[in-house]
């Protein structure tokens, strides 16, 4: 029972550690790094739409958004099976056509696990 535990948590904090490392290559625009992270399905919803894979990989290269600096305050983990869901709060400063802003967001990650 501990060792099952153990595994669980240790897998939780890796992708909280994922998870962060995804908000830095944001950041950097690093889109090399993002775009095998992104299922070729996935949805990114903003406050401006929602759109796939290939349009947020637009976005972050050309920098129309900015995601400059992601705070992350909490994080809750579930994992089912080969699912994990992840809950971020987070102050996003970010610069959106030219204007730097700063918002509270929840944000729902959802990613398929190895364990």
């Amino acid at each position: 029972m501990q060792l099952a535990w153990a595994q669980k948590v240790a897998a939780e904090q890796e992708l909280i550690e994922l998870s962060k490392q995804k908000w830095q290559w944001m950041a950097d625009k690093n889109v090399d790094k993002l775009e095998p992270l992104f299922h070729e399905q996935s949805k990114f919803v903003h406050m401006s739409g929602t759109w796939k894979k290939a349009r947020e990989l637009e976005i972050i290269k050309s920098g129309s958004i900015w995601y400059k600096n992601a705070d992350v305050h909490d994080v809750a983990v579930e994992i089912i099976d080969d699912t994990a869901i992840l809950w971020s709060r987070i102050t996003l400063l970010a610069v959106v056509r030219g204007e730097e802003v700063t918002t509270q967001f929840t944000v729902t990650e959802v990613l398929k696990t190895r364990y």
